[in-house]
């Protein structure tokens, strides 16, 4: 993503700082999603201010593609929760500790096989 500000936060600054984020990956696919879409969340305003970088992978699917992050939706472009979502209304953060070990225990698995994926399309290259 864009390292640089565009009028306010930088992309990874915003969902680190906002409550119904606390820097979750996937609800800030979420968030990505939405934006192709047209539909509002909280990442909307920062998303906006870096409408030409999206504009670059024209549609949500040239997103995920590119960043080989195939893994983290369905088949019907659907985010790959970690936690239980809820449209943004309950707190981001685990509230229990099987919460916690359900969250990392999923993280921690697509981000596994996202690295498989990325590793596998550097082979096919060489």
């Amino acid at each position: 993503m864009p390292a640089h500000n565009m009028n306010g936060f930088t992309i990874n600054q915003a969902r680190g700082v906002s409550r119904l984020i606390s820097d979750r990956f996937d609800l800030t696919l979420e968030c990505i999603r939405r934006f192709y879409r047209g539909i509002e969340s909280p990442l909307s305003k920062t998303l906006t201010n870096y409408k030409d970088f999206f504009d670059l992978f024209l549609y949500f699917k040239g997103y995920v593609d590119f960043f080989h992050l195939q893994d983290f939706i369905d088949q019907h472009e659907q985010i790959e929760f970690s936690l239980p979502f809820d449209n943004f209304n309950r707190s981001p953060l685990p509230q229990t500790i099987d919460e916690y070990k359900q969250y990392k225990e999923h993280t921690l698995y697509l981000m596994i096989k996202r690295n498989k994926r990325i590793l596998e399309s550097l082979c096919q290259i060489n």
